[in-house]
């Protein structure tokens, strides 16, 4: 039976719940839920406004969008509740959205503010002095510098504790442009380091790939498809070069092996000897528990 364009990855897709107007009535919540605080972003994208509604539980604030869509789209990310709406929507039909998919909001967000609370990596403020996991280290954001370019205070791919990113960016910079910044920087050392390694291990094993790309999944660190197409999630930059080893060799070894039997992990370990920790080490995290999303 032949495979077609099937695709395997390290973990299922999906935070997305769009919802289309009208709403049903919203669900009754359990009493004994403590309220989860909605918080209005330091600054908001171009074009976008803090909401607030009132819902069976509690009263949820939300990033709310216009769009041509033709839905109304719920997402959570580092900001909360983000709603993106058509333009000929009522404030009361979106409101309405909200209170139907009021359980999935909190139960999502408070998911994250325990999963916030719980990781040490939390500190991400996106401001001048903030610490961001690279490589398995955690370097420093400075602001001010000058010039256009941003500058690196350690080695490119071999990073230490305390090494600085000199963003040219203005000191009171917003904390999404200060993000997107470093998010710009990050993609592209992940772009080059992750080109390097998968060369290396491709002329290792024997093996060739139609195409590679960098992905922003939410819920997965890589995936390959039997036509030769492999994505690595960008965010693998955080960790050090073992665990990146790792994922990239266990999309190669799909190549061969369109799943995870013992032929499969067989494979991982004739290309990468002594992965285990590695992957150990990655299975405590999902890309989810990482602030910089």
């Amino acid at each position: 039976m032949p495979l077609g364009n099937k695709q395997l990855s390290l973990f299922e897709p999906g935070d997305a719940a769009p919802v289309a107007p009208p709403p049903a009535p919203p669900r009754k919540a359990a009493p004994s839920e403590a309220p989860i605080p909605t918080v209005r972003p330091p600054s908001l994208p171009s074009g976008a406004r803090w909401r607030e509604v009132q819902t069976s539980q509690q009263i949820i604030g939300f990033v709310l969008r216009r769009s041509r869509r033709k839905s109304i789209g719920l997402v959570i990310n580092d900001d909360g509740l983000q709603v993106t709406a058509p333009n000929w929507v009522t404030l009361a039909q979106i409101d309405a959205a909200v209170q139907e998919k009021t359980r999935w909001i909190l139960d999502k967000l408070r998911w994250r503010h325990e999963r916030q609370q719980h990781l040490a990596m939390v500190d991400t403020h996106w401001k001048d002095g903030a610490r961001v996991p690279y490589f398995g280290r955690r370097i420093e954001l400075g602001l001010g510098h000058p010039g256009h370019a941003h500058v690196f205070s350690g080695q490119r791919f071999a990073p230490q504790d305390g090494d600085r990113l000199l963003l040219a960016l203005p000191g009171d910079a917003d904390h999404l442009r200060v993000r997107d910044s470093v998010h710009a920087w990050l993609q592209a050392g992940a772009t080059e380091w992750f080109e390097q390694r998968m060369n290396h291990f491709l002329a290792a094993s024997g093996l060739t790939i139609k195409r590679w790309r960098l992905s922003s999944a939410s819920t997965r660190w890589g995936s390959c498809s039997s036509d030769g197409s492999i994505m690595l999630n960008w965010r693998l930059i955080h960790f050090g070069p073992d665990v990146i080893d790792y994922v990239i060799v266990h999309e190669i070894a799909h190549l061969r092996q369109m799943n995870h039997s013992k032929d499969f992990w067989r494979e991982v370990g004739r290309i990468l000897p002594g992965f285990e920790p590695a992957r150990d080490a990655l299975r405590r995290h999902d890309p989810a528990s990482l602030p910089l999303i």
